[in-house]
C-alpha cells in the first residue's frame, strides 16, 4: 500500500496550558482514529539547524514545518481526506501531504 507524509507547517501556539492540553488531545484522538494506517505518527522537529550550500549552518530552520506524520492510504484522496480531519487545522496550520517514493537499494 502506499504511504503518503503528511508535513505541519506553522501553526498557533495555544494561548494557555489548557488549551495546549485540549488541543493535543483532540490530536491523540486523531492519530488514534488512523489505526494501522498510521505507520509514524506523531514526530515534532526540534532544535532545528540548516545546513547552506556553502558549507555553513545557522541554528534555525528556513521553512515553517514542525514535524510529519507518515500513513499507509491507498490513494492520494484517501490521503487527503485523513489529512482535512486533523486538528493541526484548527490552530492555522497548513498540511502538505506527499506520496513517498520507494527507492530500490
Amino acid at each position: 500500500m502506499p504511504q503518503y507524509i503528511i508535513t505541519y507547517l506553522g501553526g498557533d501556539q495555544p494561548s494557555s496550558p489548557e488549551e495546549g492540553k485540549q488541543h493535543f488531545a483532540k490530536y491523540k484522538e486523531w492519530l488514534s482514529s488512523l489505526g494501522d494506517s498510521a505507520v509514524s505518527p506523531a514526530n515534532p522537529f526540534k532544535n532545528t539547524s540548516t545546513v547552506n550550500s556553502d558549507g555553513t549552518v545557522t541554528n534555525e530552520s528556513t521553512t515553517s514545518m514542525s514535524g510529519y506524520t507518515i500513513i499507509e492510504a491507498d490513494s492520494m484522496d484517501t490521503a487527503l481526506e485523513i489529512a482535512k480531519a486533523c486538528p493541526f487545522l484548527d490552530i492555522g496550520g497548513s498540511l502538505e501531504v506527499s506520496e513517498l517514493v520507494q527507492m530500490s537499494g
